[in-house]
């Protein structure tokens, strides 16, 4: 079966962003930064610790990051949203709770005309969650 892991990109607190995200999902964590790579030798020793892949590994999603930002700098937006798909009430809850830390909650959660639970926000780190319960 296909899976389609979202893949974000920071610059320079990947460590910091996905060190929050795992305290909010648990998993497993793993982190590779720049100077365990061939190339980070070649690099000034700030760069080495940069990452250059991350990720965190749950029973039902794995969710992926890294530093490395192309030439033209990170650009935030609105044009990608991570789509929490979620086991219960008080699973939303939970995970609109920390990740709203410090962020901005878009969307309170709000019953739907489908009866399902919905709720967005964007993280102190400018990511855009969208959580959803069908009931």
């Amino acid at each position: 079966m296909t899976r389609i892991s979202p893949f974000l990109t920071f610059n320079g607190n990947c460590r910091e962003a996905m060190t929050f995200y795992h305290n909010c999902f648990g998993g497993e964590i793993q982190f590779q930064t720049i100077g365990d790579s061939p190339l980070g030798k070649k690099l000034s020793s700030e760069m080495q610790e940069y990452i250059l892949h991350s990720s965190i590994s749950t029973k039902h999603f794995t969710l992926m990051g890294t530093d490395m930002v192309e030439e033209q700098g990170l650009v935030q937006g609105n044009a990608v949203s991570i789509w929490v798909e979620c086991m219960s009430k008080s699973e939303l809850h939970n995970y609109y709770q920390k990740l709203a830390e410090k962020g901005e909650a878009s969307q309170p959660i709000e019953q739907t005309y489908s009866g399902a639970l919905l709720g967005a926000l964007t993280d102190k780190f400018g990511k855009h969650w969208l959580f959803h319960w069908k009931t």
